[in-house]
């Protein structure tokens, strides 16, 4: 299978996918080593996985490369790959103790003879299906809380951007103890849903369309899932924002990573008030945006990753114009050393029937509506299928608070945008159709990885069935 590079557009790379007997093989590979992973003690298991950071960290130099290569920017593969041993030195740290937290012993119960004791029990295998915006990052950070869990992992990244997987399992091959419980496959679309029927959780990130098809997969096979889906994420811009920093924030958290980021802000409202100088000052910043091209280490935002999604953008750029909208910057994708490049895209006079309000962008596409009140303001936030995140910039925290609590949203941003990019304690669900299953953030990203397992202990004597006798009652 040939593989295109988004800077060239050349396909440059190829991968052979797994088949399903090719999968079966390998979920029961893994499944046999996960017992003697299990039964490893969590600090056990957590030195083990301090030994790959540490391998991961000694092998930057050849799949910061890859990672660079598979999606065409510069600067967010380096913190992308590095940010990954910072993970599982977090979850070597924590895990033990959230374990032990999770597992009270002898425990009363409203009977005086019989205490309980809860037993977490790891899912033996996890699946992991993750895709090309952020390649390596999601397809850990599911993967290492479930490894320090006592599970084994089984992961299919995008075919889009497969180049990091052989210098990444490279680290892993380093490690012993880690390559029987830890495999991360080439693979494409049947790939991934032939891992369902191997598996005893699955976990995907992706669009709705296709992680509906996992969600009815893995409920087929009666297995749990966590899926991590769309966002059309709205920021909200109070009158009392100075519109000048509003607009810096809505600029920098709608097009990093060239807006191929589910919590990228989507949709901007603003305040009647302050409309013409954010207006005015998100257009100037805008425009000041370079691309990474020629040269990749210069500029501020690559190419579109895949293909398809530029023509998704300039699809819902071109269907705004034509019902009305006004262009204030940007507005076409850009064929530059065959890569597709979009400079930040700013719209005005947008309306609900435009797909650019209404159904995920993922490019540097910034929609602006203009409200008269909260009110307004939140009813169009709102006007959604999806609710994965938002943001809300006022004068004060307080101010945009009361208006943040009052968003369909799993995570609200507060005089800021996209921070659940940059935190990960705060728990959080998806709200419609961004998603299911337990929080990847919190505690919970490790704890939904256990089935709990009650253990109910009879001091005194165990009730005869006489005491059930009819005349006693």
């Amino acid at each position: 299978m040939k593989i295109r590079n988004p800077r060239t557009g050349k396909a440059d790379y190829a991968i052979a996918p797994l088949d399903v007997e090719a999968v079966a093989d390998e979920a029961k590979r893994l499944r046999d080593a996960q017992k003697d992973w299990a039964a490893k003690t969590p600090e056990a298991r957590g030195g083990i996985l301090l030994q790959w950071a540490d391998a991961i960290e000694a092998n930057l130099g050849d799949i910061i490369p890859a990672l660079t290569a598979d999606t065409g920017r510069g600067g967010i593969s380096k913190i992308e790959a590095a940010g990954v041993p910072g993970q599982i030195r977090r979850w070597a740290a924590m895990a033990p103790q959230l374990m032990a937290d999770g597992q009270p012993v002898d425990q009363p119960t409203s009977v005086p003879t019989i205490t309980t004791s809860t037993r977490l029990v790891p899912y033996a295998l996890v699946g992991v299906i993750s895709p090309w915006n952020f390649p390596m990052t999601l397809a850990l950070i599911d993967a290492i809380p479930a490894l320090m869990a006592g599970s084994a992992v089984l992961i299919k990244p995008s075919e889009v951007t497969p180049r990091f997987i052989k210098p990444l399992m490279e680290t892993v091959k380093k490690i012993p103890a880690l390559t029987g419980v830890l495999s991360i496959i080439e693979g494409d679309g049947p790939t991934g849903a032939a891992m369902v029927d191997h598996v005893d959780y699955v976990c995907f990130t992706g669009s709705v369309a296709t992680g509906r098809k996992v969600g009815e997969a893995a409920a087929k096979a009666f297995i749990p899932a966590s899926l991590e889906l769309g966002g059309k994420d709205p920021m909200i811009v109070l009158a009392s924002a100075d519109p000048e920093k509003a607009a810096a924030t809505a600029l920098r958290a709608s097009i990093v990573n060239t807006g191929q980021a589910c919590q990228s802000i989507e949709r901007v409202y603003v305040a009647q008030a302050i409309a013409d100088p954010f207006l005015t000052s998100l257009v100037a910043q805008a425009e000041a945006v370079q691309l990474n091209h020629p040269d990749i280490n210069q500029g501020h935002i690559g190419p579109f990753i895949f293909e398809k999604q530029a023509q998704i953008a300039q699809s819902q750029i071109d269907d705004a114009v034509k019902k009305g909208a006004e262009l204030l910057s940007g507005g076409k994708v850009e064929k530059l050393g065959g890569g597709l490049y979009l400079r930040p895209t700013i719209l005005t006079n947008v309306t609900s029937s435009m797909t650019v309000i209404s159904d995920e962008n993922f490019g540097p596409v910034i929609p602006v509506r203009v409200f008269d009140d909260v009110d307004e303001a939140v009813m169009m936030a709102n006007h959604s299928q999806f609710g994965l995140s938002a943001a809300v910039i006022g004068g004060s925290v307080d101010e945009a608070e009361i208006v943040a609590s009052r968003l369909n949203a799993g995570a609200v941003s507060i005089n800021d945008g996209s921070l659940t990019s940059m935190v990960w304690e705060a728990e959080k669900s998806s709200f419609g159709h961004s998603g299911l299953g337990a929080s990847r953030m919190g505690a919970s990203g490790l704890m939904r990885f256990f089935r709990k397992q009650a253990l109910i202990r009879q001091s005194g004597e165990a009730a005869r069935i006489e005491a059930f006798a009819e005349e006693n009652f």
